[in-house]
């Protein structure tokens, strides 16, 4: 296996998870302070192969409010949803036709059986790639690159807010097609799920009443990206600038997350790119 590099010009700071000393840095613009995991093989907070390594934030703070906390009960660096932040996942690419497989934002993994893909299973990763880390003044930039493609994620502070700005660059001979998912791992103030919260879009929403246990739904299909997530006291404004192909939602007593999908189609030697925005306010 290779391992990942990380190459930055910044001062990572080792952040204690659960006795894990995992990479880790901070931007902060006077208005918002964030907080982001690196990528990194062996010391990685996260090391599932579900979720982009790229971007996992486990510190969102505006004007006291803090919208990211823990919310699952047990953490490991390969469970697959042991991840916080707005964090994306995509469909895989080439699972069933060899050996090997991708997971874009994880690297080259092993398929070891016939079994069919199953995005809650850990797969062994044979190749990571190589990961580039860039700290600047109010963003950070990862990038990792392998030989069907290269990632880049910019996570940018913009005012009360932030950009997830992204370019997919296919460096393969092969068409590229996949899904991408943003599960929105939103916790605010580490409040639980019930009365208060709302996912809502134009024309529909959904409102919680009371205490939940799990919940799970689809709102619409392909339409316009705009989703706003709310509590009593906060809320996010979520947008993008690229229509959605559908938006579903799922919930349990500790979080509410709206998950837009985009579908994504790369011939070789073009780039797609999309960005999506997070507007941070009080009510």
């Amino acid at each position: 296996m290779k391992k990942s590099a990380v190459v930055a010009a910044l001062i990572v700071v080792g952040l204690m998870v659960k006795g894990q000393d995992a990479p880790y840095v901070e931007i902060n613009n006077g208005v918002m302070r964030v907080g982001l995991y690196l990528p990194d093989t062996a010391k990685g907070y996260y090391r599932a192969t579900r979720f982009d390594w790229a971007g996992v934030m486990p510190v969102a703070e505006y004007k006291g409010h803090r919208f990211v906390t823990q919310w699952f009960p047990k953490y490991g660096p390969r469970i697959h949803d042991a991840i916080v932040g707005p964090v994306e996942s995509f469909s895989p690419l080439g699972y069933g036709v060899g050996k090997t497989f991708f997971q874009i934002g994880v690297g080259e993994l092993e398929r070891p059986d016939s079994m069919k893909y199953n995005s809650f299973r850990y797969y062994p990763i044979v190749d990571a790639g190589k990961w580039i880390v860039k700290k600047r003044r109010r963003s950070v930039v990862f990038v990792q690159r392998l030989k069907r493609y290269e990632y880049e994620k910019e996570v940018v502070l913009d005012g009360a807010g932030l950009r997830l700005v992204h370019h997919l660059k296919n460096t393969g001979n092969e068409v590229i097609e996949t899904d991408v998912f943003d599960h929105n791992f939103f916790r605010m103030d580490s409040t639980m799920t019930g009365p208060g919260f709302r996912i809502g879009v134009p024309g529909d929403s959904v409102v919680i009443r009371e205490p939940i246990g799990k919940v799970y739904g689809q709102l619409y299909g392909k339409g316009e990206y705009d989703i706003r997530l709310e509590n009593d006291s906060t809320g996010i404004h979520i947008r993008c600038d690229r229509p959605l192909s559908k938006l579903v939602y799922w919930g349990s007593p500790t979080i509410l997350c709206p998950e837009p999908y985009l579908h994504i189609r790369v011939m070789p030697g073009e780039t797609f790119s999309w960005t999506i925005y997070y507007q941070f306010y009080l009510k």
